[in-house]
């Protein structure tokens, strides 16, 4: 495959880096030896655009009892989530309004996703064009992302296909997206139940795990 063909700052520092006789290539594991898991095609789903996603799920509501007395149990309407293809369910039940709740169910769904689905990484294959220009818009930024962006949950999927391929190697990941090795460890940080995937990978592959 041309190097012409990759994303710049992105493909062609891992096609350099896995043609180099170093222990960067010799390291990387088969897709058989990977960690088990959910599996889906590319794109991966944390990734596409609302309307997209939510052709694939079910939504239902419900009103529900919770904090706030009585006028917030008449008026708070539940949302509830099910991503078909996988069955994972994610729910919001804290707004006022159940278009409000559906929003905060999507953006929690897309983080279950983005923690429990696997997809290729670009260490398998050349990537899309979405995922080639998000990962471009971070190129050189560290993985500095607020935890109240919306692409949050896409780029978290990303950098964990990146581990999963790579068999837990920050050190191994951290070129892709042009940043450090630390800077990849401390934004899986940012979501414990990312950080505690990256922990299963190592051991699976018979790594320590990462403090």
């Amino acid at each position: 495959m041309s190097t012409s063909s990759k994303a710049p700052g992105c493909e062609p520092i891992v096609e350099k880096r896995l043609s180099e006789p170093d222990d960067f290539a010799r390291d990387l594991p088969s897709p058989p030896e990977r960690m088990p898991g959910v599996m889906r095609d590319a794109p991966h789903p944390a990734t596409l655009p609302a309307e997209m996603l939510l052709r694939d799920c079910e939504l239902r509501t419900q009103r529900r009892s919770g904090p706030g007395g009585q006028h917030r149990n008449k008026t708070s309407t539940a949302a509830f989530l099910l991503h078909r293809p996988t069955g994972i369910v994610a729910e919001a039940t804290e707004r006022r309004s159940q278009a409000e709740n559906r929003e905060v169910a999507l953006q929690r769904l897309r983080l279950r996703l983005a923690t429990e689905v696997r997809s290729p990484s670009v260490l398998d294959q050349e990537v899309d064009d979405e995922e080639r220009a998000l990962r471009r818009r971070l190129s050189d930024r560290g993985l500095r992302i607020a935890r109240d962006n919306p692409i949050r949950p896409a780029v978290l999927a990303l950098l964990l296909n990146d581990l999963h391929a790579s068999g837990g190697q920050p050190s191994v990941v951290a070129p892709i997206w042009r940043t450090t090795t630390s800077a990849v460890v401390r934004f899986t940080k940012t979501h414990p139940p990312a950080f505690t995937v990256l922990n299963k990978i190592r051991s699976h592959h018979g790594r320590g795990p990462l403090k």
